[in-house]
C-alpha cells in the first residue's frame, strides 16, 4: 500500500507564505515525477508544478517566479514553497507522485488534498 501524506496548508494573508510537503511512503519505487496540482472552488484541478527525477522543473504560468518546487530523493518527499500568495492561489492543494508499483507497473498516486486559504 502507497500512502502519500500531505502537510502545510492553513490560512496566510496576501503576500504570505506557505510551505507545503508531501511524503510517499510504502511500496512505491522508481519515482519519476512529482508534482503539485490545485483545485479553485467550482473549478477543475489544474497543474501548478512538476519536478522530474533529475530535478528539471515546470510551473504553472500564473505561479512562476512566485513557487519553488523541491525534493528530497532520499525521504521520497516533494515540496511547494510558495510566495507572495495572492487570493486567486486559493484551493485545495494535492500532490501527485508517478511511480513504480510492487507488481512492476507505473502509475500516478494522489495525495488527499491541503487546502490553502488567502485572505486579501
Amino acid at each position: 500500500q502507497v500512502q502519500l501524506v500531505e502537510s502545510g496548508g492553513g490560512l496566510v494573508q496576501s503576500g504570505g507564505s506557505l510551505r507545503l510537503a508531501c511524503a510517499a511512503s510504502g511500496k512505491i519505487f522508481s519515482i519519476t515525477n512529482m508534482a503539485w496540482y490545485r483545485q479553485a472552488p467550482g473549478k477543475q484541478r489544474e497543474l501548478v508544478a512538476v519536478i522530474g527525477s533529475a530535478s528539471a522543473t515546470h510551473y504553472a504560468d500564473s505561479v512562476k517566479g512566485r513557487f519553488t518546487i523541491s525534493r528530497d530523493y532520499a525521504k521520497n518527499t516533494v515540496y511547494l514553497q510558495m510566495t507572495s500568495l495572492k487570493p486567486e492561489d486559493i484551493g485545495v492543494y494535492y500532490c501527485n507522485v508517478h511511480g513504480r508499483n510492487e507488481e512492476g507497473y507505473m502509475r500516478d498516486y494522489w495525495g488527499q488534498g491541503t487546502q490553502v486559504t488567502v485572505s486579501s
